[in-house]
Parts: structure tokens; sequence; C-alpha cells
């Protein structure tokens, strides 16, 4: 299956990148595909459930636009913030629990937090993430847990 994912993966970018259809091309970017796939393979030993997450397909359908969402929320209310006359901030650094069962998981919600303005992820441990958080709000948002919850659950595909 990650084979093949790749391969197609591999083959759609070559088609988006050259623009171009004649035989030679087409052949030439599936053999180029095909080397790549082999190589990651055999070679290099990274087509594994880390280097080629396929099958998180399906959750990243539901967790990519939340997060999305997320993201403009928390770059508004950042905004807001920045061009506030008295700059209203509140710095702090805030341990969070993960409740994730694999690095990949933990990851997942490190940069889900990193990704999300006013938060950055500085320390990932198998237990907890130290976060830098631009507000009280902020850091209080993220120990309601919800943001844990969803990346769990994206990472049940594991």
């Amino acid at each position: 299956m990650r084979h093949v994912s790749l391969l197609i993966a591999l083959s759609a970018f070559w088609l988006l990148l050259s623009g171009v259809f004649t035989p030679f091309l087409l052949a030439a970017g599936l053999g180029s595909a095909l080397l790549v796939v082999w190589f990651t393979d055999r070679r290099m030993k990274v087509l594994d459930l880390e280097g080629h997450p396929v099958h998180l397909t399906r959750n990243a359908l539901t967790y990519w636009p939340w997060l999305l969402w997320e993201i403009v929320k928390s770059g508004w209310d950042v905004s807001k913030r920045i061009l506030h006359p008295r700059l209203p901030i509140s710095p702090c650094l805030v341990r969070v629990a993960t409740s994730q069962k694999t690095d990949v998981g933990r990851v997942i919600y490190a940069n889900s937090i990193t990704l999300t303005p006013g938060t950055i992820s500085l320390e990932l441990s198998d237990s907890e993430i130290l976060v830098h958080a631009l507000t009280r709000e902020g850091a209080e948002g993220l120990a309601t847990g919800d943001m844990d919850r969803r990346a769990t659950a994206f990472e049940a595909a594991l």
C-alpha cells in the first residue's frame, strides 16, 4: 500500500512540475518515481509507517480542517493583541500532558501547538510538552485538552 501510494504521489508531483505530457517524459517520470520508491524501500529503508504515513489519510481529512480553523482563530487573536495600544500579553511557560501512544502522535501534537500562533512547543518528552504561550488564555486553552484529544484521535489509525 505504501509503495503504490508513494509511486502515485511522486508521479503526480512529476506531472505537476513538468506539465508536459509527451510519451518520453511520462516514461521518464514513471521510471524516476519507480527508482525513488526502490531506493527508499530497499537501500534507505525509510518507507515505513513514519516515513510515508499513508494510513493517516482518512483521519487527516477531519484533523487538518479543524487545525486550520484553530490557526485562523489564534492568528486573529494574536493580531488583535499586537495592534492593541496596551499590548495585552502575558507570556508564560506551561507543561501540557500528552495522551498519544506513539512518537509520531506526540510529534503531531507538538507541531500542531507550534503551528497555532501564540504558542510554541519548546520541549517534548514521553509524557508532556513544555509550551511557551503568548497569553495565559492560550495556555489555559491548551489545558482544556481539546487539541490533545483530537491529536490522539488522529493518531488512532496507527
